[in-house]
């Protein structure tokens, strides 16, 4: 299991989040400075090194003189900690990060002016909550997708309707106990899943929003994960690991990204995994290319961004992550992704998506609600097994 460190750092930005602050929006681009450094997610952005195929790297670098330099992050936390330490340019920030990097001053207003293909971007991201702050957008909008519930073939002979085979144990459909088969994702924001799956299973705590909970709602949710603490056979962070584990360590459900659903599809034992979102709903990501209020290489930094708006650049990722496009255009003649590769993806899915963002104690639902800094150190008692 890996260092819960992050978290912590990462929850230091929370305490500033009710005041939205920014560094000067840059008005007109100037000569590339020779780089770009970027955090992002594992398969976010790729120079053919995995495959030939998927290449949106080089010809970037060709055409700018940008060389592209990549620090993976497994976790928001892990980004919003190395936003924190500086260093960088951007990063590819989900919704439960990208408040605090606004709030913690980590990040830029953003001219989407001096960024021509805005006006290609999915009309419902343009300006959500998740970087848009007092109508002034602090990034652009990338790839989104669902939190999926992957599951072993074998064992499920039709897809899982509920979140409980993995919240709950039980005996499966092979007649096998789940304990000690099934994962949770190890971040702070997967409390949400937890409250998702109750305000079904449980509609009398009155749970109108994942992020938004009150005492009772929260203490419910933490009631859920330490139960399943008695059953997960691991708490996965690592995409490549998670994949590894499905593979040879006997897990036959967790939660999970597309990314590992096509890995494995893809594998060639062809192995027996597929995807759903059950009943409930997922939780889900949106996520938000964002630039450091001091980055070092801005005018490479806003090529990218409008580099990363590039039709085929969206489609391609979208058919490597399993991801949908921020580009809408990007659905239709991609020779990968293919025109049915959008829905495929879960395009028609995004009124079903609680999509991650960081939660706060001023909240709209209701009076209060159970601030971020909480859900770290409550997650990692119920990780700890406290």
């Amino acid at each position: 299991m890996k260092s819960l460190l992050p978290y912590a750092l990462a929850a230091a930005a929370v305490a500033g989040l009710a005041t939205a602050a920014s560094a000067d929006m840059m008005s007109k681009l100037g000569a590339g400075e020779g780089q770009v450094d970027i955090v992002a997610w594992p398969g976010y952005i790729e120079r053919g090194d995995s495959d030939k195929a998927y290449d949106w790297v080089t010809e970037f670098e060709r055409k700018t003189s940008c060389k592209v330099n990549v620090k993976t992050a497994n976790t928001s936390d892990e980004m919003v900690a190395l936003m924190n330490e500086g260093g960088f340019d951007l990063v590819t920030a989900s919704g439960d990060a990208s408040l605090r990097l606004v709030a913690g001053k980590r990040v830029q207003q953003i001219n989407t002016a001096l960024i021509p293909s805005w006006k290609t971007v999915d009309e419902r991201l343009q300006n959500a909550a998740w970087h848009t702050v007092d109508g002034k957008h602090f990034g652009v909008p990338y790839q989104w997708g669902p939190n999926l519930l992957m599951y072993n073939t074998n064992v499920f002979k039709d897809p899982p309707k509920s979140w409980s085979v993995v919240f709950e144990e039980q005996n499966l459909p092979d007649g096998k106990t789940n304990k000690g088969r099934v994962q949770a994702y190890d971040g702070p924001i997967y409390i949400a899943d937890a409250a998702l799956y109750l305000m079904k299973k449980k509609p009398e705590l009155g749970i109108k929003d994942p992020y938004e909970l009150n005492e009772d709602q929260y203490k419910a949710a933490l009631e859920v994960l330490r139960g399943q603490r008695k059953i997960v056979g691991r708490y996965w962070h690592d995409a490549n690991m998670q994949v590894d584990d499905f593979k040879n360590e006997g897990v036959v459900a967790s939660s999970s990204w597309p990314f590992q659903v096509n890995l494995l599809a893809a594998d060639p034992k062809k192995l027996p995994v597929a995807s759903t979102i059950p009943d409930e709903g997922a939780t889900g990501w949106a996520d938000t290319t964002m630039m450091h209020s001091e980055a070092k290489h801005p005018n490479c930094a806003y090529l990218w961004m409008e580099h990363s708006l590039e039709p085929k650049l969206q489609g391609d990722l979208a058919a490597w992550f399993g991801s949908v496009p921020a580009v809408t255009a990007a659905c239709k003649g991609n020779a990968l992704l293919t025109d049915a590769g959008c829905d495929g993806n879960g395009a028609a899915n995004f009124a079903k998506i609680s999509f991650w963002r960081t939660p706060t104690a001023k909240c709209t639902s209701q009076k209060e609600c159970v601030p971020y800094y909480r859900w770290v150190s409550d997650m990692i008692a119920v990780i700890g097994g406290r």
